[in-house]
């Protein structure tokens, strides 16, 4: 909410300083306890009596592994870059410091965050204030045997409840306004002397990243049911792909309150919650949704006024909020920079330079549903806590905290479940068609904002105002199988497609991701030859199949053999190596993997480059085939041969170049071979990287928190690993030892039962008690 008066601004930061004070007071009187337990490749197994003493276990535990990462969150997330690191450097997510800084001062400001604690369950501000009381003793403790190299400066400090609360509102819009840091921080009125990052360099790396969104934030998942598993219980496989470095790097844990919680799989930084993990009845995870969370608004400004917008005729002032980032200037003062953001009653005005103008006449408006949304953390609490999938399945109806995700889940009866009941704006396809311009398409939702009846529908069934009741939202049980890879929820069983929904919701009839089309290809096979494994899901990961070389491998080899013509020569290198490469992202596959992933790349830029075009009749098989005997085709594919060949020789690769030899990921000096390859290409195991100056690549996100649990009369049988490990800190003996085992497709067992932890070869165990032990005492067994 925009509080347009600077009097009533004023005193409402009064009172929510009072109650932010409040919070964060550090004297806590009640003594929390927490054991840490670690196994195998330093997973912690949390044990305590009660939320706080749970919440001061994780924090403690974090900042073991992640101290430096969680510190660094934490200035970006309070708006603090420009201030240590100076404006013009660049956050991990290649943000510039002023911007981000500007975007979170915005986001975070202290109405906001005072809002988003009060609304908490007792229990979630019991596992916050317990979190924050254990990194800030592990920060104390680790301080006093002197930080780490990356982390010694005055940006690192003690933490309250509010950081945390500030990194959830993070997490909530990345789905969203989180995208448009620069176009926010960016937007100011016409004939405007100054600008901030306004610059079209800027704008075209949030472009860029804004397209890798779904790549670097992907996941597949497959839920197999009773009528389809060996055993005829539920099996999951979680198989989440996320950036292997910054705010979104998961942790790996296991959380028990005896007689109230036991929960093991993975969270993101900051969060005292599991958010895809299994416990004694189910498992689930989640994946990247298609769905829309966020609309623009189309402004009718007033003719007289550009800081003005007609709203049913009426002249509205837009509301003018004034930022102030402390900037380290090259001196080393600092310097205090204010920066002016517009609203309207839809929200902040976004500017993007040539897409999103602001000029004399428009302006545009952007409405993010998860802005409201203060539900997430109690949501992945209850669902950590459900006796069985109908409880799982109920809490989300009720609660309706997802921000941008699917789910999918499995139980030990042998159900499955698929639910698209993430924050959506109630837009149905009426009002579409009569608030938005059919022109611009449907990649981003435009509606006008000159009329209020383009304003989001109020369903009082729903959890909050202006977003989709859970009844209204794809949801689909089954006992054979559901599986998702960031479509829309259209085929997460074929047998069963879901439709008719808004197109802020799920679209049906589009074409299918090529990793979606692998997922129904082999899931089809494995039933038709039998019941499906353990192994079966692990093998869709780690078989590193590139499915899209199944869709255009002849052609491409037949246009080799008779379509080259003059550049036959030059591209016979080529040529051989496509012939003799496996159709796999394996650390072995050879040099015709490259030169595949350039060509693909290169000819997505001719879209009726197929040999059979997209039938909705048949999403599973369409499209496929290369027509190469099209001479517009055949010219493009020649080109972009070439360029492969000049691509390649630049880079120093040889004709006996593997891809465990290109692809890596580096820590501590030493570099990792990383299998594994683009989604775009159907790789299920998708990993991006990116180039680097001496010809490999570098991994950035992909698979990450891996997954595969079954059920027996024992509770849950679960494999998998951290593929980037669990600490974040190089000089960490948990910094590679999980990414080797990913290297070789090794997943390993997840301890879960009392006879599993303590049996495990490497399981040490500690005890920690927040106001008996002095810090840097820890109670060890």
């Amino acid at each position: 909410m925009i509080i347009s008066s600077q009097l009533t601004r004023l005193s409402l930061a009064g009172v929510f300083l009072g109650l932010s004070l409040a919070a964060n007071a550090r004297t806590q009187p009640e003594q929390a306890t927490a054991e840490i337990r670690r196994t195998s490749f330093g997973v912690p197994h949390i044990r305590a009596d009660n939320e706080r003493g749970l919440g001061y276990g994780i924090g403690y535990a974090y900042a073991q592994d992640n101290l430096c990462l969680l510190a660094n969150e934490i200035t970006t997330v309070n708006g603090e870059r420009s201030r240590y690191f100076g404006p013009d450097q660049f956050t991990v997510e290649e943000r510039e410091n002023l911007t981000s800084d500007l975007f979170f001062m915005w986001l975070n400001n202290p109405q906001a965050v005072a809002g988003f604690w009060q609304a908490q369950t007792p229990e979630v501000r019991e596992l916050i204030k317990g979190y924050v009381a254990g990194y800030n003793r592990g920060l104390a403790e680790r301080r006093a045997q002197t930080l780490p190299v990356q982390c010694q400066g005055d940006w690192v400090r003690e933490i309250t409840a509010m950081d945390l609360v500030k990194l959830t509102r993070r997490l909530l819009v990345e789905g969203g306004v989180g995208q448009f840091a620069e176009a926010l921080a960016g937007a100011t009125p016409p004939k405007s002397v100054t600008q901030a990052s306004n610059d079209h360099a800027a704008f075209q790396v949030a472009t860029t990243r804004m397209q890798r969104f779904a790549l670097d934030r992907g996941s597949n998942a497959v839920a197999v049911g009773s009528d389809s598993s060996f055993n005829g219980r539920g099996m999951l496989l979680a198989n989440p792909h996320f950036p292997w470095v910054g705010g979104m790097r998961f942790y790996q844990m296991h959380l028990t309150i005896p007689g109230k919680l036991d929960v093991m799989g993975a969270a993101l930084p900051g969060l005292p919650v599991i958010n895809i993990g299994f416990n004694r009845h189910l498992a689930w995870t989640h994946t990247v949704d298609s769905s829309k969370h966020f609309t623009l608004y189309r402004l009718q400004l007033d003719p007289k006024d550009s800081t003005r917008y007609l709203l049913d005729g009426e002249s509205l002032p837009l509301d003018k909020q004034t930022l102030t980032v402390n900037v380290k200037l090259a001196d080393g003062q600092i310097k205090a920079i204010t920066h002016e953001v517009y609203s309207s009653k839809f929200g902040p005005i976004v500017q993007w330079p040539g897409k999103l103008d602001w000029d004399n006449q428009h302006a545009f408006s952007l409405r993010d549903a998860n802005l409201d949304n203060d539900r997430v953390l109690q949501q992945w609490y209850a669902m950590n806590r459900a006796g069985n999938l109908k409880d799982f399945q109920e809490s989300v109806h009720s609660i309706q905290g997802i921000p941008w995700v699917n789910t999918l889940a499995a139980d030990d009866q042998g159900q499955t479940l698929y639910m698209n009941l993430s924050v959506v704006p109630n837009v149905g396809a009426d009002k579409l068609a009569k608030c938005s311009d059919p022109r611009i398409g449907l990649q981003m939702i435009i509606l006008d904002g000159s009329n209020s009846a383009c304003a989001w529908d109020i369903d009082p069934q729903a959890a909050q105002k202006g977003i989709y009741a859970s009844s209204q939202l794809p949801q689909l049980l089954r006992k054979d199988f559901v599986q998702h890879s960031n479509d829309s929820a259209w085929m997460a069983n074929p047998a069963q497609p879901l439709t008719g929904y808004s197109p802020l919701i799920s679209q049906d009839g589009q074409p299918l991701g090529l990793r979606s089309r692998f997922a129904l290809a082999r899931l089809s096979a494995l039933t038709k030859a039998g019941k499906i494994g353990a192994q079966d899901l692990q093998h869709m990961v780690m078989d590193d199949q590139v499915y899209q070389a199944e869709q255009v491998m002849p052609d491409l080899l037949q246009f080799c053999a008779t379509g080259l013509s003059a550049d036959a020569k030059n591209l016979a290198p080529l040529c051989v190596s496509l012939t003799t490469w496996d159709r796999h992202a394996n650390l072995n596959s050879g040099l015709g993997f490259v030169h595949f992933q350039n060509v693909m790349e290169a000819l997505e830029q001719f879209p009726d480059a197929w040999r059979v075009a997209f039938d909705p009749n048949d999403p599973q098989h369409t499209p496929r085939g290369l027509a190469v005997d099209r001479p517009e085709v055949a010219k493009a594919l020649r080109g972009a041969m070439l360029a492969s060949v000049e691509q390649v020789t630049e880079s120093g690769l040889k004709a006996n170049s593997r891809w465990g030899d290109i692809q890596v990921v580096s820590s501590g000096g030493q570099q990792t071979p990383i299998h594994g390859g683009p989604g775009a290409l159907g790789v299920y195991n998708a990993i991006q990287s990116v180039p680097r100056t001496d010809g490999k690549r570098e991994v950035v996100s992909g698979t990450s928190y891996l997954q595969v649990v079954t059920f027996d009369d024992n509770g849950p049988q679960a494999k998998g690993l951290l593929a980037f490990s669990l600490s974040s800190e190089p000089a960490s003996k948990y910094a590679r030892d999980q990414t080797s085992a990913f290297s070789q497709k090794q997943l390993g067992v997840l301890p879960f039962t009392e006879q599993q932890i303590t049996s495990d070869p490497q399981y040490q165990v500690q005890t920690i008690r927040q106001q008996e032990d002095k810090p840097g005492k820890v109670a060890a067994h």
